[in-house]
């Protein structure tokens, strides 16, 4: 059995999908409550647009991705107001991992994109509960 290990600032975290089906708790629904205003009211509910095609714009390959995943990424995340600073923390850390493909970040390189000390993203990421499936990697 693997023991815990006290993440520091140094730990990377993201989203553990499994952690939602081991909780049984729906991802998608959890993704619609993310989407900027224009695409709720573009999509009503989480339903539809399950799986759509998405060209990597680095690699040129076909990947089949969520559509409210994708959704996210390519339109909500450059709204104005998507993040700002008064965006719940937790809320912020999920959408930075929405809008990057759900790579690994430390406290650090978080703190940097949502604008708040590594110290708190560390407190409130680091002390064993689990927050919308982030977790430490590894």
């Amino acid at each position: 059995m693997a023991r815990w290990k006290r993440p520091t600032l140094d730990t990377k975290f993201n989203i553990d999908f499994d952690w939602w089906q081991e909780n049984h708790r729906d991802l998608r629904v959890h993704l619609h409550q993310h989407l900027c205003k224009q695409c709720r009211e573009l999509y009503t509910s989480h339903l539809g647009s399950e799986i759509v095609d998405w060209v990597d714009p680095d690699t040129a390959e076909v990947q089949s991705v969520d559509g409210l995943w994708h959704t996210l990424r390519a339109h909500c995340r450059s709204e104005p107001g998507y993040i700002t600073e008064s965006t719940p923390l937790t809320d912020a850390v999920f959408r930075v991992f929405l809008a990057n493909g759900n790579a690994p970040l430390t406290p650090v390189e978080l703190g940097l994109k949502i604008n708040q000390p590594p110290a708190k993203i560390l407190r409130v990421l680091g002390q064993g509960r689990v927050y919308d499936g982030i977790k430490a990697t590894g």
